[in-house]
């Protein structure tokens, strides 16, 4: 098979999205556009997870990548059908791809040939919702990363590949935000890469049921208690 045509979703600059298109872009797999929430919400998404991975390299801007890479990029106040669909209605579309979204529903799922696939930072089903690796230390979950398709549920579709993240003593919180982050980006340029091959069909299947909720984003008391847990190396998956 061809490499999809696709169109890349994302919060303005946020540095989840930013590694994922440096990722795919290095495959070859170039979107025919971007199309970029600028809300203030976004802005505190894209904060929050700047605080996540402080210390850490952060991948060039979408702007500077777009550029670099001659793609098309739209700004909209929110993904919703109303305001992304004007600028897909157009396109022949494989695929859409997420980058780092909110919860986005209706007509955008149904719209491309082969669906919609987003790459998580836990490991699904078992950690679906925010903060994944807060929760996944917190629950002594294993950490690592998901790429799934998208339904109207929150990370509940099918999943194409997952994989965990070696926790080693002495990684920090930040530490594991950003493997995660770089692994979600890495699992989707290699999902892409398998869908050029031909081999989606025989990858995805269903996630089955969490005995965790849906989980929202961690407060400072579980922040601390995963802190914690990192520092006394009590947390029970590491490979060591």
């Amino acid at each position: 098979m061809a490499k999809p045509k696709f169109a890349y979703l994302l919060l303005k600059e946020h540095p989840y999205g930013r590694e994922m298109l440096c990722q795919i872009l290095s495959e070859g797999f170039v979107p025919e556009v971007i199309v970029e929430e600028d809300s203030e919400i976004g802005d505190e998404e894209r904060e929050k997870f700047l605080k996540r991975i402080e210390g850490k390299p952060i991948a060039p801007t979408i702007e500077e990548q777009a550029t670099e890479n001659g793609i098309a990029v739209v700004t909209v106040p929110i993904h919703n059908s109303e305001e992304v669909m004007p600028h897909l209605g157009g396109l022949d579309l494989d695929l859409i791809v997420f980058g780092g979204t909110r919860i986005i529903r209706g007509e955008i799922l149904d719209f491309p040939r082969d669906g919609v696939v987003n790459s998580h930072p836990g490991l699904l089903p078992e950690c679906r919702g925010s903060a994944s690796p807060a929760w996944s230390v917190y629950h002594d979950i294993p950490i690592g990363s998901s790429t799934h398709f998208c339904d109207n549920g929150i990370d509940t579709g099918e999943i194409l590949m997952r994989r965990e993240v070696p926790v080693k003593r002495g990684m920090t919180y930040e530490d594991l935000c950003y493997e995660t982050l770089v692994l979600a980006g890495v699992l989707m340029k290699e999902a892409l890469m398998a869908y050029e091959g031909g081999r989606w069909n025989e990858m995805r299947r269903p996630q089955g049921e969490s005995e965790h909720p849906t989980f929202r984003n961690a407060p400072e008391e579980v922040l601390d208690v995963v802190r914690q847990k990192l520092r006394d190396h009590t947390y029970a998956h590491y490979e060591d």
